[in-house]
């Protein structure tokens, strides 16, 4: 049990932090008085865990507790942000005076360090947070974990499996008088395996997790799942074709490939690229952006979801927002800033990676809604293409659109059938013109398993993808094939 759930929030949050209803009204009332559009401060208290077994002895165990204040000032478009470890009062009215400094004469903004209403929703209320869990189950799943996949296939020679957990309290106050808190648990199973085979070497990873208890990884054991899909990835890389390089059909499969839609379109979908017009998708609310069969989502609010959020960074309440309906444009993903100059709500999408970083409007669980089409069929309709069910690394243009990413497992599609793994495919595009290409979505969405990181601005926060089978016709595929 929690120590939220033995006391009452506003108890349990003045005892964390020791910073009284008064300081915070004098803190926001006073330091920050002035020139300024808004403010608040964000407290916070983290704990980290990491194990990590490879070759079946444990290489890391580590805890780190961190705790700390980040103080901003909004003026205009210009944002004053100061922060601090040390949340001694003094302090804290240092760093108000430091964010106001900023806000009210900089041109631009900045960050500096100085020194030395109850929740909306509830998704993730466990019955003993993951960091609690007693050190000897965990390692015991870990080595569970290494055997079963050894077990999976006699070409295995090396196992990694890193389970990671953290606990978050963090509290928000504003100047507009009002407080939210909560308290935020995560935590994942990852496993990496590498195969050999002659003079061939593979790699496969799998994993996941989410805003779940570690008993998520018993059921059904899951935790043997993923050793074993780890194991098969590497094994199949034994096999893999080189990938041959032409313009194709390309047929994404469902769940994890919604990393794709996430950086090639998601990112695009950011208020603040909005509001300073740098996004391929700027100013066109109400037009046509892709297909008529293309519906995108953004859900903070799915229970126990990595990307969830009971509010987000700022104390808005996440929500549901329709970003691309029909293939046309209707919404932005953003946070109160960016909402308030660009005129409309701020949709629970203010992130930040932690108390030394101001908040930016993020993705939380991005992904495209089911269509109708049977996936067998969607596959059976390519005479000739590529099957793209896992992505590695990518990079996107965010001003452009344009994008390059790798996919980590695909197939040949021939002549209807899923044929030969190919290794080194690349696709290659644009994501707004890729969404006007999306000619079937089928039945089948589904989410990834838990693992997504995302990155912005060198902040990175957690979040989840989605997407149902789709075919892209006239994609350009970058392959090794000579």
């Amino acid at each position: 049990m929690t120590a939220l759930a033995r006391m009452s929030p506003e108890r349990f949050f003045a005892d964390r932090f020791d910073v009284t209803p008064a300081a915070m009204e004098r803190l926001l009332g006073g330091s920050l008085a002035g020139r300024v559009d808004d403010a608040d401060l964000y407290l916070e208290y983290r704990v980290n865990e990491e194990l990590v077994l490879e070759e079946n002895v444990v290489k890391k165990a580590s805890r780190h507790v961190s705790q700390g204040a980040g103080v901003r000032a909004q003026a205009d478009v210009r944002t004053g942000y100061a922060h601090t470890d040390d949340i001694s009062l003094p302090n804290l009215e240092e760093a108000a005076r430091q964010a106001r400094a900023i806000a009210d004469a900089s041109s631009r903004s900045g960050v500096v360090a100085v020194a030395g209403r109850g929740r909306p929703h509830d998704l993730y209320t466990l019955p003993e947070p993951p960091i609690v869990t007693d050190l000897a189950r965990k390692l015991d799943l870990l080595r569970k974990v290494d055997a079963a996949a050894r077990e999976a296939d006699p070409r295995v020679r090396q196992v990694i499996a890193t389970l990671a957990s953290e606990e978050v309290v963090m509290l928000i106050a504003t100047a507009s008088g009002w407080t939210v808190g909560d308290v935020r648990p995560l935590t994942r199973l990852s496993v990496t395996v590498i195969a050999e085979e002659g003079t061939r070497r593979e790699i496969g990873a799998y994993g996941g997790g989410g805003r779940v208890p570690f008993d998520f990884f018993l059921e059904e054991q899951r935790w043997k799942r993923f050793a074993g899909e780890a194991a098969r990835q590497a094994v199949l890389k034994l096999r893999a074709v080189d990938a041959p390089a032409a313009t194709m059909t390309v047929v994404l499969g469902p769940g994890w490939p919604g990393i794709l839609l996430h950086e090639a379109v998601g990112h695009g979908l950011e208020g603040d690229f909005n509001r300073k017009g740098v996004s391929a998708f700027a100013g066109r609310l109400g037009q046509k952006v892709a297909s008529e069969l293309v519906t995108v989502v953004d859900d903070g609010t799915m229970p126990n979801r990595r990307g969830s959020l009971n509010v987000d960074d700022e104390g808005t309440p996440t929500g549901r927002t329709v970003l691309i309906e029909r293939g046309v444009l209707t919404g932005y993903m953003q946070d109160r800033l960016n909402a308030r100059l660009m005129g409309m709500p701020p949709t629970g999408n203010g992130r930040r990676e932690s108390y030394a970083h101001p908040p930016l409007p993020r993705m939380t669980n991005t992904f495209m809604l089911a269509g109708e089409d049977d996936p067998a069929d969607i596959l059976r309709s390519v005479r000739s293409g590529l099957y793209a069910v896992a992505f590695g690394g990518g990079q996107v243009d965010i001003t452009s659109g344009k994008f390059v990413f790798s996919a980590s497992e695909a197939y040949l599609i021939e002549d209807g059938r899923i044929t030969a793994p190919v290794k080194g495919a690349t696709l290659i595009g644009n994501g707004p013109d890729a969404l006007t290409r999306v000619t079937r979505v089928g039945r089948d969405l589904a989410l990834d398993e838990g693992i997504g990181t995302c990155g912005k601005d060198g902040q990175s926060v957690p979040v989840g993808v989605g997407l149902p089978t789709i075919r892209i016709d006239g994609m350009t595929v970058g392959g090794t094939q000579v």
